[in-house]
């Protein structure tokens, strides 16, 4: 049988990582000088990578310099605290812990710095995920398809055996850059109507709907 592999954001998809990702932002603006930002505003900032978070947080006008230092104030911080009220989405062990027993690899694509990534995943799913890649220096980042690429090169396994689970409208965007199957989930941090109007393959509101969805799609039972 041919294997196939499912490809799972990080942030928002099998870990709540918000309130860590606050800390951190708010820690590093405070650091260097700049107001804090509430739960929603940080929400809304996440999803295309930690420089980007923190070019969303810093005060409009902000330079590039400057970002680059809060930044560095932000992932010291980061790397040391990413674990603290992190945890993983309720049903989501379950979930992943049968798409496993039921022989399909699993991998996480995030836009997190990949030190992070291989703190978390070493963390909170030891020996579940298959492969892990996070953001580095170098290589393009979601929704560039490179990181999907790399993993399937990896797994060796052709695109049409994978699919790409995310909770957000660069999820959707990634998996369609890659040309593979994009399921959406909106108990993340975006909302249903933000995903909705990114046209995902299928949109998924419970982890418990999770490993039957991805049997039907590789069974063919999704047009």
């Amino acid at each position: 049988m041919k294997r196939k592999i499912v490809i799972f954001d990080m942030d928002g998809t099998v870990l709540d990582t918000l309130e860590d990702l606050k800390n951190g932002l708010n820690f590093a603006l405070r650091t260097c000088g700049y107001p804090e930002r509430s739960r929603e505003e940080v929400r809304s900032f996440v999803g295309n990578g930690a420089k980007k978070l923190i070019e969303r947080g810093v005060p409009a006008g902000t330079g590039r310099e400057e970002q680059r230092r809060v930044y560095e104030v932000f992932a010291a911080f980061y790397k040391s605290h990413c674990g603290e009220r992190t945890a993983p989405y309720p049903g989501i062990l379950q979930a992943l812990e049968r798409l496993k027993s039921e022989g399909f690899l699993l991998a996480v694509l995030s836009n997190k710095p990949h030190a992070a990534v291989e703190l978390l995943c070493e963390k909170y799913f030891k020996n579940t995920f298959d492969f892990a890649l996070g953001q580095r220096e170098g290589i393009p980042h979601k929704p560039a398809p490179d990181g999907v690429f790399e993993i399937l090169s990896f797994a060796g396994v052709k695109k049409e055996n994978a699919l790409y689970v995310g909770d957000s409208d660069v999820d959707i965007q990634t998996a369609r850059n890659a040309g593979i199957f994009g399921i959406a989930v909106d108990w993340g941090f975006r909302d249903r109507a933000v995903l909705q109007e990114a046209l995902p393959d299928l949109l998924l509101s419970d982890p418990a709907q999770l490993a039957d969805a991805v049997k039907k799609q590789f069974s063919g039972d999704f047009s």
